[in-house]
């Protein structure tokens, strides 16, 4: 039997956008969210253990992130759903990126890390 990669079968989706309303230019705080979908498509449920980001702003200002879970939650995902949330972050320019992974645990034990691909935040028009 094959020995599947776990992390081959973690599908993260992430969808960005920039919250003028929380947002003020001239103290350099622009706040984006992020809707993130992590789907299980192993054959076991996963448990989210926890999540490290690097945050890298406009300047080039690096920030890592670790915790617990997300939200405040340790979500189990069981085989071929689906578990979806919602977060942000402040950078102080107009553009940044991001990426990282979560800790996973299969419910036979097995710890794993799935990575979370880079994206790109950036106000409406920042790239031209």
């Amino acid at each position: 039997m094959d020995h599947l990669d776990p992390n081959r079968l973690i599908k993260i989706d992430v969808v960005t956008r920039f919250l003028p309303e929380q947002s003020d230019q001239e103290s350099h705080r622009f706040v984006f969210a992020y809707d993130i979908t992590i789907s299980n498509q192993l054959n076991q449920p996963v448990q989210l253990l926890s999540r490290r980001w690097v945050v890298t702003d406009g300047n080039e200002h690096v920030q890592e992130i670790e915790g617990e879970g997300v939200v405040g939650e340790q979500p189990v995902i069981q085989p071929n759903e689906s578990y979806q949330y919602t977060s942000g972050t402040v950078l102080a320019t107009r553009v940044g990126s991001m990426y990282g992974h979560y800790t996973m645990e299969t419910a036979s034990g097995e710890r794993f890390d799935a990575p979370i691909p880079a994206f790109t935040l950036a106000q409406p028009n920042a790239l031209h």
